[in-house]
């Protein structure tokens, strides 16, 4: 099977942006960690979409292994769009209405 295209929602998009900015801010090896961990998440569920747990209804996640992160996501069809690159410690499931707007 083909890897399923990837979207980002802007909200997610933002989050990696931040995200990486922040950890560049205090360390460059930290924020290329950071990329690295999110690139491979983002290979994973392109390739294997279902292979991550389910975390309510419509949505899966994969928990980044090395940074308090998870990729939280939709599958459709071929298609997956992020909703979240979410902060495991913070504001749980303050994405959720993001999930009206998503593909």
């Amino acid at each position: 099977m083909a890897p399923s295209a990837v979207r980002f929602h802007p909200a997610a998009a933002q989050e990696v942006e931040s995200t990486y900015d922040w950890y560049a801010a205090r360390s460059a090896s930290a924020a290329h960690g950071f990329r690295e961990e999110l690139r491979q998440a983002v290979d994973a569920v392109a390739s294997h979409p279902h292979a991550w747990p389910r975390y309510g209804s419509r949505i899966r996640r994969y928990v980044f292994p090395r940074y308090p992160f998870s990729l939280v996501y939709l599958v459709r069809n071929s298609d997956i769009e992020v909703v979240a690159v979410a902060h495991g410690r913070r504001r749980p499931g303050y994405w959720r209405s993001r999930l009206r707007d998503a593909l």
